[in-house]
């Protein structure tokens, strides 16, 4: 199993940690809403090799045969892989490359849902993300973890239930 998971969950995050890259750009001109669409299409994307990985577990390791807890184990094995590689490459990204560039993003955001209507209460919540986002290097791994997070799970939720596999009875002998 450990095979399976570190090689899906390496391809997974390697896709997402590349189209976050090539995000960057999108994100430090203050573009968010491309930045968004971007930003969770390339999650859903490295997200379909849970899928991938639970299919090859299944056909490799399992002989052909799934349990749906086995399948949503590996899943979640390669979810959680993938996730560190989007949070690794977040925080490379944002520390060392391109330092204040989540502090822009969430300055951004909070400029964007101003310009909405967001009533004064709305915004110093928002406000106090954005402090716990800068100041606390844990929040910030935290916030950055639970972006990729839902979708990791639905995935391996949906794999898991459409590629379990029951072990045929055995025929009686005649």
């Amino acid at each position: 199993m450990k095979r399976t998971v570190l090689k899906f969950g390496l391809i997974a995050g390697a896709v997402a940690s590349v189209m976050m890259l090539a995000n960057v750009p999108n994100m430090a001109a203050g573009d968010l809403d491309k930045g968004e669409i971007l930003g969770y299409t390339s999650i859903v994307l490295s997200m379909l090799f849970v899928f991938f990985g639970v299919r090859s577990y299944r056909e490799h390791a399992g002989g052909g045969h799934l349990t749906f807890f086995r399948g949503l184990s590996v899943g979640l094995l390669i979810m959680l892989v993938s996730c560190v590689c989007y949070v690794a490459t977040w925080e490379i990204v944002s520390n060392v490359f391109m330092p204040g560039l989540g502090e822009k993003v969430f300055t951004c955001w909070i400029e964007k849902e101003k310009a909405k209507g967001a009533s004064e209460a709305e915004l110093a919540k928002m406000a106090g993300y954005k402090e716990m986002y800068v100041k606390n290097p844990l929040a910030n791994v935290a916030m950055t973890f639970m972006e990729p997070l839902p979708i990791g799970l639905a995935a391996s939720v949906l794999s898991a239930a459409i590629l379990r596999k029951k072990t045929p009875a055995s025929s009686p002998v005649t």
